[in-house]
């Protein structure tokens, strides 16, 4: 479990940032406040997404 997390935070930030720019770059017409919260959803949904994917291998 601790290994997803050194995978997924990093997504988050990632995606984070991406929408971040990506919202300030194209849509400045939108609150702040909106922004933040529509790239912290990409964040979250992201790690969801990424914890889900990256499970560990069972070694047999």
């Amino acid at each position: 479990m601790k290994n997803r997390k050194l995978i997924v935070i990093p997504i988050m930030i990632l995606v984070a940032g991406a929408a971040m720019w990506m919202l300030n770059k194209d849509y400045q017409q939108i609150d702040m406040t909106i922004r933040l919260m529509i790239a912290a959803g990409a964040a979250l949904l992201s790690g969801v997404i990424s914890y889900f994917l990256f499970k560990p291998e069972k070694e047999e």
